[in-house]
C-alpha cells in the first residue's frame, strides 16, 4: 500500500497533481449520447442547458462497426461545444476490448482539457483503476493537460461488488461509482432480463390465515448492492450513482427506483432517454419542504451544537449534519437551476 504522501504524487513526470478532494459539481443526471449519430450530436448544445452531465458513450449500445465513428464523433462533439458548468464525460470501452487503447490514445490528446471524467466499465478490482490511472498520467503529461481527468467505475460484475471498497480507494482520480444492473445480473446468474428496477417475482408473502388474504410485497433486487456501493463511496470521499433504468415507458417505476437510490445516498443516476432527464432532476433535487425544515434547524443551531425543539421534534448535532447535507445540495441545485432557486428561496 502506498504511503499517504506517495498516494497524491503524479504518476508521470509532467502530469498534473491529483486532486485532494473530488471537485464539487451538480451531477443529478448523467445523460448518455451516442456520438456516432450526427442528429444526436446536434442536440448537445440544448442538452448542455438542460442536464448536469453530458456523456459520450463509446461502449455498450454502440455496434462494433460503429466504434471508430463513435470515438471520432465524441471528439467532434467535445470540440464543437463549450460546456461551462455542465460536465463532459465519456464511457470508454472495457479494458479487455480491442478498442479501449485507441479510445484513450485519441481522446485524451484531442480533448483532454475539456474532459472531466472517464467512465470505466466492468471494473473488477483496484488493478483496473491502477492501469488506467498510470496511462492517463502518461497521456496527460505528453499532451500538457493542466488538470487530472477523473475515473468513474461501473460496478457490474460479482467480482467488482466483492472488491468495492478497494476500488473506491484505488486512486485519487476516483470520482465515483455507478451501479450497472444488467451486466451485474448476468455476472451473478440472476434470472432477470430487466435493466434496473424491480421484478414481480422478487417478493415476500404475508402470513397465511389473515382475514384479508395473503398479499405479496415487492422487494428491491438492488438494495444490498446500492447500500454497499454507497458505503464504499462515502467512506472514500467519492460519489455513488444509480445506473440505468431500461423501461422508458414506465416513468413511475423509474422515479421510484431513482428516489430509493437518492434516499440511500446516491447523488444522481443515468438518463438514457430524454424523458428521464426531468425525472432525475426532480428526484435528485431536495424536496422544498425538506429544504425549508433544514433551514429551520440550521437557523436554530448556527454552530451545530446543543439541542432544540422545532415543530415538536428534537433536533441536535446529528440532525444538524443531516440538514447541512440537504442545504448544501439545495445550494448547488439553485446555482444551476433558477427555477429551483426561486422554489427554495435561495
Amino acid at each position: 500500500m502506498k504511503t499517504p504522501r506517495a498516494y497524491y504524487q503524479p504518476l508521470a513526470i509532467g502530469a498534473p497533481a491529483p486532486y485532494r478532494e473530488v471537485p464539487t459539481r451538480l451531477e443529478r443526471m448523467i445523460h448518455f449520447v451516442p456520438p456516432h449519430i450526427e442528429k444526436m450530436r446536434k442536440k448537445v448544445p440544448e442538452l448542455i442547458r438542460d442536464v448536469d452531465v453530458v456523456l459520450g458513450n463509446l461502449e455498450d449500445a454502440i455496434p462494433a462497426d460503429q466504434k471508430l465513428a463513435a470515438r471520432q464523433g465524441f471528439i467532434r462533439m467535445a470540440r464543437d461545444n463549450e460546456f461551462g458548468s455542465t460536465g463532459l464525460w465519456t464511457r470508454i470501452n472495457c479494458l479487455n476490448s480491442p478498442w479501449v487503447l485507441d479510445d484513450l490514445l485519441e481522446i485524451v490528446p484531442a480533448v483532454g482539457e475539456k474532459l472531466d471524467v472517464i467512465m470505466l466499465p466492468k471494473v473488477e478490482g483496484p488493478w483496473d483503476i491502477h492501469y488506467l490511472d498510470q496511462l492517463l498520467a502518461q497521456l496527460e503529461a505528453r499532451a500538457g493537460i493542466g488538470r487530472p481527468i477523473l475515473i468513474h467505475a461501473i460496478l457490474e460484475t460479482a467480482e467488482g461488488v466483492k472488491n468495492v471498497d478497494s476500488i473506491a480507494t484505488a486512486s485519487p482520480r476516483m470520482h465515483g461509482m455507478s451501479l450497472g444492473p444488467a451486466d451485474l445480473a448476468a455476472s451473478r446468474g440472476m434470472k432477470t432480463t430487466r435493466v434496473g428496477g424491480g421484478h414481480p417475482d422478487y417478493a415476500v408473502l404475508s402470513d397465511a390465515g389473515t382475514a384479508t388474504g395473503r398479499t405479496a410485497h415487492l422487494q428491491d433486487l438492488w438494495h444490498y448492492t446500492v447500500a454497499k456501493m454507497v458505503d464504499a463511496c462515502m467512506s472514500a470521499g467519492i460519489r455513488a450513482f444509480y445506473g440505468p433504468f431500461g423501461d422508458f415507458s414506465d416513468s413511475e417505476a423509474c422515479e421510484f427506483q431513482f428516489r430509493n437510490a437518492f434516499l440511500m445516498g446516491c447523488v444522481g443516476a443515468w438518463s438514457l432517454h430524454p424523458s428521464q432527464i426531468e425525472i432525475a432532476k426532480r428526484v435528485f433535487s431536495p424536496d422544498p419542504a425538506e429544504v425549508a425544515f433544514a433551514c429551520k434547524i440550521v437557523d436554530a443551531m448556527p454552530d451545530g451544537t446543543g439541542a432544540v425543539m422545532i415543530d415538536g421534534k428534537m433536533q441536535d448535532d446529528a440532525t444538524w449534519k443531516q440538514a447541512k447535507v440537504i442545504l448544501d445540495l439545495a445550494e448547488r441545485v439553485a446555482a444551476k437551476d433558477p427555477e429551483f432557486a426561486e422554489i427554495y428561496g435561495l
